[in-house]
């Protein structure tokens, strides 16, 4: 019962032509999938919910509004083939903000002082000052104050606390503890829980409710009990603290909880496990911590500051038991008393410096981006691999690190457009869709209030001058050939001084100073058919392959030719039915695999399959490869062979 639930039933309507007897289409709804829900369900069937639909149609054509606009003026002014989102570009912002806390941070000096003690009994007890000095000379004298002093304890503090468990999983939490415990992208997270949901081993993983059906929690608290014990066993029922959460599917558990183990290779077993260690756990007692705080000094105190010594102990282990990956590092101190002297085993102080803020795993932005409520439980995978295939940000050991690219297209986002990729827009537009979904506010009125505005803003930008120049460079750079004043650019290979004069001079450097090395084109001994300047070997973004050396004038690409060794270009042996004289062959682009003719640029005919060398008996349009269930379609759009699926059968 959420809005692509209620849209999705709307279509089987519209495509089983039942749109013209609405009250003939019922809709039944579950929030849990038990047998139970299932037959309650039938018996007490319902309408289409038509705001509902509406707040998801609105939903899918403001984001394509919003990306299919701002996308293409990106791709006038910065780079073709880069785009923005409603959701991912706020996202970028947020990771680009920490790096500007990042780049902005000065780093200071400071000192821990350690000392290693024994009580009267005899046991080994850390203690750490409790002030970090920044002035050596400082550190010195408590060093020294601490070796020449007698120690003893001042204070003992315990205090019992109760740690609560965790709720079950939603989709945004999975992905975060599997990124944190199991080191997996978010991305990968949800390809397993679907395996693991298609073979009837979980509920379903796409979901923001932390709810779970009666039925489940009742099987949960039995195996608890019969596991565990009476007294582990306690019933928790949490609620949602997302805003924007629709709670259309119960939480992310187990179907069986009896069940320990399942999953076909190690990855679907571990993330079942943690899903599993989870749900039971949701539904055990708090457990039971000690915690304590030892305080010590020497004399009076007044020469040098306190040391402390801070600890805990598990009482009662209660939930941690079902999850004990939980735990952490529990610190049991020894047995004091105040008053107590220690015997002073050694005392050393350790020369550090503050480090800046960390920047965002992919478990630390989809955690920051639903507390900010930007984005679905769906969409927070795609948003990362969004992030990373357009090469905005790049993943190491899960932390995530802005590019250049990146940097630049957020600078002109947040520059031109900063209203529209706030969390102050993002927010509203969540409001506005929920009234939707209320029938408080009309659809076409609430797309009409955003597009008009925002199509003018895009429109007040499209005079603004291509970005070519990000910054000059500084004055102690020049160019390596001309010794004139350089720049800086955005290449493929991220941000690199230019030289001003360019294209007339093409002195370039890295900006570590260093001069760019160029490699010299191979020439193959022919000549261009079109202009009759020799051809070369070149490397390119998808690989080499042989073109014209009087690029950028002439664009001559040579074709592959049977039995030349390893082509350059992967012909299909098909003639191209535009132009009749070059052959479709198979190119990389941006967004993929395509097929287009080997006279490109001359000829600009493309398709998106491989051509099977047929025609269409309809059309007379190349036919392409389908899928396994369609093995040949037309490659015409407007022909009705290219979706055969989509015609109505006859009577």
């Amino acid at each position: 019962p959420d809005r692509e639930g209620e849209a999705i039933s709307w279509h089987i309507a519209e495509i089983c032509d039942l749109g013209k007897t609405p009250e003939k289409v019922k809709r039944i709804v579950f929030h849990e999938i038990t047998e139970k829900a299932v037959q309650d369900a039938i018996k007490t069937p319902r309408g289409i919910d038509m705001n509902l639909k509406s707040a998801q149609e609105a939903r899918r054509i403001l984001d394509r509004l919003f990306g299919y606009d701002l996308s293409g003026l990106i791709w006038k002014k910065l780079r073709y083939g880069l785009s923005a989102g409603r959701v991912q570009s706020p996202a970028l912002r947020i990771l680009m903000e920490k790096e500007r806390e990042i780049r902005a941070f000065k780093s200071e000096n400071f000192w821990v002082i350690t000392a290693e003690t024994k009580t009267s009994a005899g046991e080994n007890l850390t203690l750490t000052c409790s002030k970090e000095p920044r002035d050596e000379k400082e550190t010195d004298a408590i060093v020294a104050a601490g070796k020449a002093g007698v120690w003893s304890v001042t204070a003992v503090e315990e205090k019992e606390q109760k740690r609560a468990p965790r709720a079950p999983f939603t989709t945004s939490t999975l992905q975060q503890s599997a990124s944190s415990r199991l080191g997996i992208s978010p991305s990968q997270t949800m390809r397993l829980a679907q395996s693991l949901y298609e073979e009837g081993h979980i509920t379903y993983m796409r979901t923001d409710s932390t709810n779970m059906a009666a039925e489940a929690q009742r099987s949960i608290l039995s195996f608890v009990r019969k596991t565990y014990g009476e007294e582990y066993a306690s019933a928790h029922v949490y609620k949602t603290k997302s805003k924007s959460a629709q709670e259309a599917h119960e939480a992310i558990r187990p179907t069986h909880i009896e069940k320990k183990e399942v999953g076909r290779t190690e990855a679907h077993k571990k993330l079942y496990t943690l899903i599993w260690q989870r749900a039971v756990a949701s539904q055990m007692a708090d457990a039971k911590m000690l915690k304590t705080k030892i305080t010590a000094n020497i004399g009076d105190g007044k020469e040098i500051p306190d040391f402390d010594a801070n600890g805990s102990r598990i009482v009662f282990d209660g939930w941690l038991r079902g999850d004990p990956r939980a735990r952490g590092e529990d610190v049991e101190l020894p047995k004091v008393s105040q008053g107590e002297n220690l015997s002073l085993v050694e005392i050393k102080s350790e020369k550090k410096a503050t480090e800046p803020p960390n920047r965002y795993t992919e478990a630390g932005l989809i955690k920051e981006l639903e507390k900010r409520g930007i984005g679905r439980p769906s969409t927070y995978a795609s948003i990362m691999k969004t992030l990373i295939d357009r090469e905005y940000v790049r993943r190491e050991n899960r932390t995530l690190y802005p590019t250049d690219l990146g940097d630049v297209v957020n600078e002109f986002l947040e520059k031109n457009f900063t209203h529209y990729i706030s969390d102050t827009f993002t927010a509203e537009m969540e409001d506005k869709l929920d009234q939707i979904a209320e029938g408080k506010h009309g659809y076409e009125a609430t797309l009409r209030d955003f597009y008009g505005p925002f199509h003018e803003a895009v429109g007040a930008k499209e005079n603004i001058d291509k970005i070519t120049d990000i910054a000059p460079a500084p004055k102690e750079i020049h160019c390596p050939e001309c010794a004139a004043a350089m720049v800086i650019k955005l290449g493929r290979i991220g941000k690199f001084y230019s030289c001003k004069r360019f294209p007339e001079c093409k002195g370039a450097r890295m900006l570590d100073g260093s001069v760019m090395k160029k490699e010299a084109a191979e020439e193959t001994g022919e000549k261009c058919p079109e202009c009759g300047k020799p051809l070369v070997k070149r490397s390119g973004r998808f690989g080499d392959f042989i073109g014209c050396s009087g690029y950028p004038k002439c664009r001559y690409i040579k074709p592959a030719e049977a039995g030349a060794g390893e082509p350059v270009i992967n012909t299909t042996g098909v003639k191209c039915p535009e132009c009749g004289k070059g052959e479709i062959t198979e190119r990389k682009g941006r967004f993929g695999v395509f097929y287009a003719c080997s006279a490109y640029p001359k000829c600009r005919f493309s398709m998106k399959a491989k051509p099977t060398g047929k025609i269409c008996p309809t059309c007379g349009a190349l036919m392409m490869e389908g899928t396994k269930t369609i093995p040949e379609r037309c490659s015409n759009k407007e022909c009705p062979n290219h979706n055969p699926h989509k015609l109505k059968p006859t009577e």
